[in-house]
């Protein structure tokens, strides 16, 4: 079950049922099942605190996911910062709804087993986000 919750904010204005589909169709695509998965949209002031309060770590970021899986079932609770999310999408000259559907997707793609922070691990990364915003319009949302 994938759920979506928000933490002092409002709910961002997404497809909540389609988003769900693409996830699992993503994660069917790495041979994965979804399992419970919790999306916690907040805003910096949150993610700081978790990322303080859980990683020990003291600055601001936009996706923290936190990684419950077991076998080939994928299952998290997914912090996202709006405020982030935003001010990332604007200094990346991208639109903000093109920008939150990559960080949707980006934690799910950790479940996945796909990491970011090694050598060349990045453009890997990058190129399954692209992959999987390119699946977007088949499910009916256009960003």
């Amino acid at each position: 079950m994938i759920t979506y919750q928000t933490d002092g904010i409002s709910m961002p204005k997404i497809q909540r049922r389609k988003i769900s589909a693409w996830i699992k169709l993503v994660a069917e695509g790495y041979n994965r099942k979804v399992g419970d998965i919790a999306y916690i949209f907040c805003n910096d002031d949150k993610i700081l605190e978790v990322n303080q309060q859980y990683l020990q770590h003291d600055y601001y970021t936009d996706i923290i996911t936190f990684d419950y899986d077991e076998d080939d079932r994928i299952s998290g609770d997914i912090f996202i910062s709006l405020d982030t999310v935003r001010s990332n999408a604007e200094e990346r000259n991208i639109a903000y709804p093109t920008e939150l559907h990559r960080v949707i997707i980006h934690g799910i793609l950790h479940l996945c087993g796909i990491n970011d922070k090694g050598p060349g691990e990045r453009e890997i990364m990058e190129a399954a986000e692209n992959k999987a915003l390119e699946l977007l319009p088949s499910i009916g949302i256009t960003i």
